[in-house]
């Protein structure tokens, strides 16, 4: 004979074991959609690596140059951003710049050649050498579906290495001219002329890389009736040095 409340003791025992057993089989149903969505994320990710075309970028940093800082990715399908910070020397102020552009197929086609000759910056690329003035930290990597490589120097020997820095940093030049020619054609045209008269100036002498990359700010001043005619021609002279582009 059971003893008095033996009915309920039966009751909450077999309850216990029925949830007892929906627990561990949800705990299993947990681990398997956690599974499933690892799987899921890691597949993405390699699908978002597969779509990303192959990437060199550049930073560069100069505290007291201006810019002091700036940044520039250039993508092997032309796609292109720049990023600069200027500080002034008292501190106080300080100016952003995003650029998105395109970079023209003849410069696209030289950087990634220098790339491929500087091997992608793998190793040492560094001189090293006591003594040497400090020129900014640089820093050039590349990456695409099978590789990631980087490396940061001051100064270095190995000529690829100096070609594409040079015209990164010539780049760079063309990009804060086009920064400029920006603002003053919003804010006070009359300093357009001078602004380009030195932009071309600095072209003639081989200070400046691609040109097409700041286009459009030119052609809004060449095509602008407000702007003295010295300084729309300027302009004109110098779309027409961008458009000397070979592969174009």
């Amino acid at each position: 004979m059971s003893p008095p409340g033996a009915p309920a003791i039966h009751f909450w025992h077999n309850f216990y074991l029925m949830n007892c057993g929906q627990f561990r089989q949800s705990r299993k149903l947990t681990r398997f959609q956690t599974l499933v969505l690892l799987c899921l994320v890691l597949s993405f990710h390699s699908f978002l690596r597969a779509e990303q075309p192959p990437r060199i970028a550049f930073d560069f940093a100069f505290p007291g140059s201006e810019p002091d800082h700036y940044a520039i990715s250039i993508f092997a399908d032309g796609h292109a951003t720049y990023d600069s910070h200027v500080k002034t020397s008292q501190g106080s102020e300080e100016d952003n710049f995003h650029f998105d552009f395109t970079i023209s197929p003849s410069d696209r086609t030289h950087i990634f050649d220098l790339a491929k000759r500087a091997h992608y910056f793998e190793g040492e690329i560094d001189l090293k050498k006591r003594g040497m003035a400090a020129t900014g930290v640089k820093t050039l990597k590349y990456t695409d579906t099978e590789k990631n490589t980087q490396a940061t120097y001051n100064y270095s020997r190995v000529p690829a290495v100096q070609e594409l820095t040079d015209f990164l940093q010539k780049l760079s030049t063309t990009l804060e001219f086009g920064r400029r020619l920006e603002y003053d054609h919003h804010y006070q045209k009359l300093a357009l002329d001078d602004e380009l008269k030195r932009m071309e100036e600095m072209s003639k002498q081989n200070g400046l890389e691609g040109l097409s990359a700041v286009s459009p700010i030119l052609e809004k001043i060449a095509a602008d009736p407000s702007v003295v005619n010295p300084g729309r021609v300027r302009a004109q002279r110098l779309l027409a040095a961008g458009r000397k582009d070979p592969l174009k």
